[in-house]
């Protein structure tokens, strides 16, 4: 059967074909895809054609190609730089995955002598507490713990964050200043793998994150990461 290919480059119609079985379920994790010869026949095109969507769909994560046995569908692993902001939702959409998030808590506490110090706010200080999980493809990736100042960030206890992510309410709100990082890998409480659907040995990677906007702490959070579906990759080019 032959594949109209007239719309777009030949290879990315290969791309989207093999990403259309993955994103609806069709091809799991490990299954075997089609082979070279077998994709070009079906799309009537050149095997260097073929060779680049897969090779490219293996760079990005989707494809284990094994050399004398053949292509297979990745597990879902989602990558994100450390040294960066990135919106989670838009990072999952940009995999032609499904996003959604559960919000566990938005309320106000006051804050304890701990959080005053990390916050340089005063000990009894309203902030809005958040618990939210990010979820790729229904699997959560991400278990957000966020402490807000309301009077940096007004409003933010009213959002709902099924709509929008906290990043993109912050964004808008309290525009960054400055951004501090501290990465770690952890054994998690059993209250965290629980809802991270995590196996009882597996690491946990853990961001700690604090963003400041007007010479203000605007945020403390802490993003906690199953190992075996998260990882951080960066690039670096001195100057």
């Amino acid at each position: 059967m032959s594949v109209d290919l007239k719309s777009e480059p030949l290879y990315r119609k290969i791309k989207n074909h093999i990403l259309g079985r993955i994103d609806s379920g069709e091809w799991m994790a490990s299954t075997r895809v089609p082979s070279e010869n077998e994709l070009v026949k079906k799309f009537s095109v050149s095997r260097m054609t073929t060779n680049r969507a897969l090779r490219e769909l293996t760079d990005e994560g989707y494809l284990i190609r094994v050399a004398g046995v053949g292509t297979f569908v990745a597990e879902l692993k989602a990558r994100s730089n450390p040294l960066e902001l990135h919106n989670i939702a838009d990072e999952i959409r940009a995999r032609h995955h499904q996003y959604s998030a559960e919000v566990l808590k938005c309320e106000t506490v006051k804050a304890n002598d701990k959080m005053a110090l990390i916050m340089n706010i005063d000990v009894g200080t309203p902030l809005i507490h958040s618990q939210i999980i990010h979820k790729e493809q229904g699997v959560p990736i991400q278990l957000e713990d966020r402490m807000v100042n309301e009077a940096v960030v007004p409003g933010y206890g009213d959002q709902d964050f099924t709509k929008h992510t906290p990043y993109e309410y912050l964004i808008k709100m309290a525009p960054l200043q400055k951004v501090e990082h501290v990465v770690k890998a952890i054994m998690a409480p059993k209250a965290i793998k629980k809802i991270l659907d995590m196996v009882d040995e597996e690491a946990c990677l853990l961001i700690e994150r604090r963003t400041w906007t007007k010479q203000k702490v605007a945020s403390t959070a802490k993003l906690y990461h199953p190992g075996s579906r998260y990882e951080l990759s960066g690039l670096f080019k001195p100057k």
